[in-house]
């Protein structure tokens, strides 16, 4: 099997929450299946900035969590509710030096997994 970048579309494409990664110039630069399905601009998110998804004060949270994974941070709660809890996560090359996030979605915990 050749591990390319179809393999990694692949991969990502299997998962059942959305992926939309983002570079450092809040850029959309792709979206998994489950975006596409998820949101209602779909695939025509690639190639747009992200803000422009989003309303003032959430650019204004994205620009926090920026510049905190820029500092080094990983991953950081931006959305808690009971429908799911979201993470911003940093993507990084092998250098660590950050090429972009996502958004990561998480299913809230079940009554028997809460502390």
């Amino acid at each position: 099997m050749k591990i390319d970048e179809q393999f990694y579309a692949s991969m990502l494409n299997s998962l059942k929450n959305p992926i939309v990664f983002v570079d450092t110039t809040h850029v959309v630069r792709y979206v998994n299946r489950a975006a596409i399905s998820h949101y209602k601009e779909g695939e025509s998110l690639l190639g747009t900035s992200i803000y422009d998804c989003h309303n003032d004060d959430s650019n204004k949270v994205i620009d926090e969590v920026f510049a905190a994974l820029q500092n080094g941070e990983e991953e950081r709660l931006i959305t808690d509710s009971e429908k799911h809890r979201v993470y911003m996560r940093a993507v990084r090359d092998d250098r660590g030096t950050l090429i972009g996030y996502y958004e990561r979605y998480e299913p809230p915990k079940t009554e028997h997994e809460k502390p």
